[in-house]
């Protein structure tokens, strides 16, 4: 809200400067946003009368005028502006003025000098060049009742700030300059000055019958008629000037006289041209399917949740927001109908936003406006009319069917003393709310307080605390500092960070991604097999619909994204939250209820396995080289990889991560399916972990560097098809060597090729193993590495059916 401190001070004038009192207004919780001159810095400029204006003898454009300035001689200027005539008064620069800056930062300096060689004692101004607007089709043409000589500065009242305001929703009662100055008031002790509203004598009995049939809707409605109005009249220059400082245009004295109302006490009005209303008017809730052409020219269409005013044929205003083409007043208008009334906040909230505009009525009624005065507001605006347009008014009809209860709220003074942090009497508290005029009740240790009107947000014990608060005054608040051990979170060593478990992934190869947690509704069937995601109920695009519940679908989004602009190789990952259903989960601070938010990493790979080098042609990546990557990631914990099915995956390239038997996650190449619906190349390659568990780093512990030599035998098994790598190792480590075996790797396997059997049947394989023996006290013998070796066979031949190979 932007207003000129001038008509601020009309109402409260504290003894404060201008930076002190934008500086009370902010700590008084009506925070000033910004505060700026009127008009930059220029002086020696006064009011000029143009006596007489010539053609220039030597330049078709120009004229030679004779300005009075007041000191006696007239001044010989020349002047080039289409409006220089005898008889209007403008701003005149003196030689040895000072003009705005211009462009370069620099005064421009008015001088002695001549233009086609006639003499210019001076210079004549338009609005541009003393930078008041950016008008500049001529010169700045002043009141003809402005004193000839005087100083432009006081005859604009230049000398002015503007005052920006920026208002929390609950301060409703602070969108005016009334309301501005009645907590001005209360937080200084200035007086507070509330002119007197003189009622306007009814000049005839006419009365526009009007039906409130939603009190829901509307709580009171007040209006009246007003005859043989002159809508050509000129809007008077003060009305348009405070206007225009308050950020507002002149479009026609009704509207003005409606828009400064509306600035100076808070209450909107609508104003319409009462020739054009077809019989009463009804004030009731929209029926589907009705429309409405509004006056920004807008045609909206209207439904049971949208309160409108309509006549005998159509509607004719929406209520509280924006009035209709239908009715607006124009320069034909002679007989209007004033209307004011209380709209119920809960009925005006969230329409606009609906058809997408906001008025600065829509924006005062959703917040809250003062339903006692719709009577006095008709009467100013009234008085206004018949000043500036002339006019008969009739009685003042006035409904009240249904107005907010004031409820009264109590403020216990020992809770307001622990809440505010200092100690406070019951005569602070009486005296802060007592400032603000509000009915007072006193009890023992209590104040009951009744809230006025205009104050919408005094509804329990807190908003009374925070009153006093802010009156006694937030920088007298003593500082006190917390009396609190403080204690540095450390993280356990057995625990790594989230921003080193993306700089190891980021070392690996991969560029970090951050996407939406909102997702297309069929990525969660598809790739998570979710049948009942979390679904949004506002959604900000119909394709962010529901809560995602795997990273995959994000980084597929991605990759998509950056093939569809010639990426050849792309490898990215996403560490982010997911959402699942779970009814165990019930709300706290962090949590919501029903619904798990665990944390989560995923990785995708996509192209060649490394880039391009002049020594070769690079390998695709494969499920192998990912495999890689996630054991390097969950280093120097040792994972184990199970074959597994999941909706996203190859039924064959897909495996389940384990840490100590324990899923954490899944690895694996993208279905053929959804590789073909994303129209990717060749399937990229993903995983998802869950983040607690790739945060988690044991402790290593010292071992001495071995003394003796190792002892390796090579060994050769048949055994199935069937016989996976990982239960051939599970069972070589699940023998009993005492504790010799220290490791066991595959390096060869052996199938027959057809016509020749190598000793093998059909189904058989011969798959074979390093075994790596060693011991901590001594190098050891053939006499004791065989029996190890035996055992191990012995163990496979039991548990696989394998037999050492001939």
């Amino acid at each position: 809200m932007q207003f000129p401190e001038s008509w601020l001070r009309e109402f409260c004038n504290p003894p404060l400067s201008s930076a002190d009192l934008a500086e009370t207004l902010t700590m008084g919780g009506f925070e000033v946003e910004e505060r700026r001159p009127v008009a930059p810095p220029f002086s020696k400029i006064v009011v000029g009368e143009i006596k007489e204006a010539e053609q220039h003898p030597n330049a078709d454009r120009l004229r030679v005028c004779q300005v009075d300035v007041g000191k006696g001689a007239l001044l010989n200027i020349v002047c080039g502006a289409p409006n220089a005539r005898v008889g209007i008064k403008v701003p005149c620069a003196l030689v040895g003025a000072e003009l705005p800056p211009g462009e370069d930062g620099k005064p421009f300096l008015i001088k002695l000098g001549k233009l086609r060689g006639v003499e210019s004692q001076g210079m004549l101004c338009s609005a541009r060049e003393l930078k008041l607007s950016e008008d500049h089709g001529g010169l700045l043409e002043l009141a003809a009742d402005a004193p000839v000589g005087a100083d432009v500065r006081e005859v604009l009242k230049l000398d002015d700030a503007l005052l920006t305001l920026k208002l929390t929703p609950n301060l409703a009662h602070g969108l005016s300059v009334y309301g501005i100055a009645r907590e001005l008031s209360a937080l200084t002790g200035a007086p507070l000055t509330t002119p007197p509203i003189a009622s306007v004598a009814a000049a005839h009995a006419d009365r526009l019958p009007v039906k409130v049939e939603a009190p829901e809707l509307c709580g009171r409605f007040s209006g009246r008629i007003v005859r043989n109005v002159d809508t050509r009249a000129a809007t008077p220059a003060w009305l348009v000037e405070r206007l225009a400082r308050c950020g507002q245009r002149s479009v026609s004295p009704l509207v003005d006289i409606s828009n400064y109302v509306m600035f100076e006490y808070g209450q909107p009005t609508h104003i319409f041209d009462l020739d054009k209303i077809h019989g009463g008017l009804t004030v009731r809730w929209g029926k589907a399917g009705e429309q409405l052409k509004l006056l920004n020219g807008n045609t909206v269409t209207v439904d049971e949740k949208v309160g409108v005013i309509a006549d005998e044929r159509e509607v004719e205003s929406l209520a509280g927001i924006m009035g209709g083409d239908a009715t607006a007043v124009s320069d034909d208008t002679k007989n209007i109908y004033v209307e004011a009334a209380f709209w119920w906040p809960e009925s005006i909230q969230g329409r606009s936003r609906r058809f997408n505009f906001s008025t600065d009525a829509g924006h005062r009624f959703e917040r809250g406006v003062d339903p006692s005065r719709t009577i006095e507001i008709i009467e100013r605006i009234t008085q206004l009319i018949v000043e500036v347009c002339g006019g008969a008014a009739g009685p003042i009809d006035d409904q009240t069917l249904r107005l907010p209860e004031a409820k009264p709220v109590t403020l216990r003074v020992a809770r307001a003393a622990r809440v505010i942090g200092m100690p406070v009497t019951q005569a602070q508290c009486v005296d802060a709310l007592k400032r603000l005029g509000l009915p007072i009740e006193e009890g023992e240790g209590v104040v009951i307080v009744t809230p006025a009107p205009h104050r919408f947000d005094l509804q329990i014990e807190e908003d009374l605390i925070e009153e006093v608060a802010r009156l006694i005054g937030y920088n007298n608040l003593p500082t006190t500092p917390p009396l609190a051990p403080i204690t540095a979170r450390l993280r356990p060593e057995a625990q790594r960070s989230r921003f080193a478990v993306r700089h190891r992934v980021a070392a690996l190869g991969y560029q970090e991604t951050i996407n939406f947690s909102f997702v297309e509704a069929h990525w969660e069937s598809d790739l998570a097999g979710n049948a009942n995601p979390i679904k949004l109920l506002n959604p900000i695009a119909s394709p962010m619909s529901v809560m995602r519940s795997s990273l995959i679908g994000s980084l597929l989004q991605v990759l998509k994204f950056n093939l569809d602009r010639k990426a050849p190789r792309v490898r990215v990952f996403e560490a982010g939250r997911v959402f699942l259903r779970d009814d165990t989960v019930a709300t706290t601070d962090s949590t919501v209820k029903g619904i798990h938010q665990p944390m989560r990493l995923a990785g995708l790979a996509f192209g060649d396995a490394a880039e391009a080098r002049w020594d070769g042609k690079p390998q695709r990546v494969d499920f192998y080289d990912v495999k890689g990557d996630v054991e390097a990631l969950l280093a120097p914990l040792v994972p184990t990889f199970e074959a597994t099915e999941h909706p996203a995956l190859h039924p064959g390239r897909a495996a389940r991560v384990l840490i100590d038997g324990k899923a954490i996650g899944v690895v694996g190449e993208l279905h053929p399916r959804w590789r073909q619906k994303w129209d990717f190349a060749h399937a990229p390659i993903v995983f998802e972990l869950a983040l607690d568990a790739v945060t988690a780093r044991p402790v290593p512990l010292a071992q001495p560097v071995p003394k003796h030599q190792a002892v390796e035998r090579d060994i050769a098994v048949v055994v199935t098809e069937s016989v996976t790598h990982d239960a051939l190792l599970q069972a070589i480590n699940g023998a009993p060597t005492d504790g010799l075996l220290r490791d066991a790797a595959l390096f060869d396997i052996y199938r027959p090729q057809p016509g020749r059997d190598g000793g093998l049947a059909a189904g058989e394989k011969s798959m074979a193993v390093r075994l790596s023996f060693h011991s901590d006290s001594a190098t050891l013998t053939d006499e004791q590495v065989d029996p190890a070796v035996r055992a191990i066979l012995d163990r496979l031949a039991e548990r696989l059916g394998a037999r050492l190979r001939g």
